[in-house]
């Protein structure tokens, strides 16, 4: 018989350490790999459970109508009428040269505008879009939507959100006609265009082309209603507060006979009012001092201080009218009218 030689102990541990510094460097990426693999997964799925949420959160609103519900739905809202072409741009020459009008009016006169066959292709295709979107979101479910039946909804929402901007642009220029007829002592003409588009916008939102209505007459309707309202409130505001300075330089001519308030009194009511100034925001603070001139300067208008704060004349106004409110419940806790009326002289309260 041949024997066979046992390896000696001393081979065997050579060789189990041979084989572990082999594998050692290798199994360490490997793990490093899993965990990256691992975190990358977890975050995806994070925000698919995140987009997920923002979908299911958000609202569709259309107008809804049977024709949706037809066989050849998909086929009216998605072939365009023959004069149907984007961009708006117009082609031919009849567009104002712009001289006199600035540049945002007369960009508007650059597009042209629809016809009606257009204008009923493309508010079906917003709305059926939606409808769409709609009825497709509710066949899901909410903890289990894959990202692709989440990216094809988002599709809908985001196409129909094209078209609706489609809408807008070639109406643009029906809120600057109708804006020129509402222009007053309260409401600029820049201002009315700003708050005529966001009426636009709510009336391309609400409007039931299956009436077979042009859009226009119903636009129309909304933005005057809209203008009314405003004008409406601007009568309410010129009643409130004085509206030029006629009246303060009728006051003015008249000497008063007599000092109403003593020097201690105006310093007091001084200290009170900067005590007043100190409760507004910074913002506010700045808007006031400036608005009515109290840092010595002359008083700046609401687009001086839009200008210098990098907003619209419409939030300076906002931001003022909100301080004021704020100084008149202060003036109103610290009892102010009924302080003054006690250091008129008798006769004077009622002047």
């Amino acid at each position: 018989m041949i024997a066979i030689a046992k390896p000696c102990k001393a081979a065997t541990r050579r060789t189990k350490a041979a084989s572990s510094k082999a594998t050692s460097p290798k199994a360490a990426p490997s793990k490093a790999a899993a965990g990256r693999a691992q975190a990358l997964k977890a975050r995806r799925l994070a925000e698919l459970r995140a987009r997920r949420e923002r979908l299911f959160a958000r609202e569709i609103d259309y107008i809804p109508c049977r024709e949706f519900l037809k066989a050849d739905a998909e086929r009216l809202a998605t072939e365009p009428p023959a004069q149907a072409a984007v961009p708006l741009e117009r082609s031919d020459a009849a567009a104002p040269a712009g001289a006199g009008l600035t540049p945002y009016i007369a960009s508007l006169y650059q597009t042209r505008l629809l016809a009606k066959e257009e204008e009923q292709f493309y508010f079906r295709r917003m709305n059926w879009l939606k409808f769409k979107a709609a009825t497709t979101r509710g066949r899901l479910d909410r903890r289990r939507a894959s990202l692709r039946q989440i990216e094809q909804v988002e599709g809908f929402l985001n196409e129909a959100e094209t078209v609706k901007a489609i809408l807008i642009t070639s109406n643009l220029r029906l809120v600057v006609s109708i804006a020129k007829k509402f222009v007053d002592p309260t409401w600029g003409f820049d201002e009315l265009v700003s708050e005529g588009n966001l009426a636009l916008m709510r009336a391309v939102e609400k409007f039931n082309f299956a009436l077979g209505n042009r859009f226009s007459t119903y636009a129309t309707y909304a933005i005057q209603r809209h203008f009314y309202r405003l004008s409406q409130r601007g009568r309410q505001f010129r009643k409130r507060f004085v509206a030029d300075d006629e009246a303060l330089k009728d006051r003015a001519e008249k000497q008063p006979d007599h000092e109403y308030c003593s020097s201690d009194q105006i310093g007091m009511l001084k200290e009170l009012f900067a005590g007043f100034l100190a409760e507004l925001e910074p913002r506010e603070r700045k808007i006031v001092v400036a608005r009515f001139g109290f840092d010595g300067k002359a008083p700046r208008t609401f687009r001086e201080l839009g200008s210098q704060m990098g907003v619209c004349k419409e939030r300076i106004r906002q931001i003022q009218s909100r301080a004021m409110d704020k100084l008149r419940e202060l003036a109103a806790d610290a009892k102010l009218e009924q302080t003054v009326g006690d250091w008129l002289p008798a006769g004077q309260t009622g002047a």
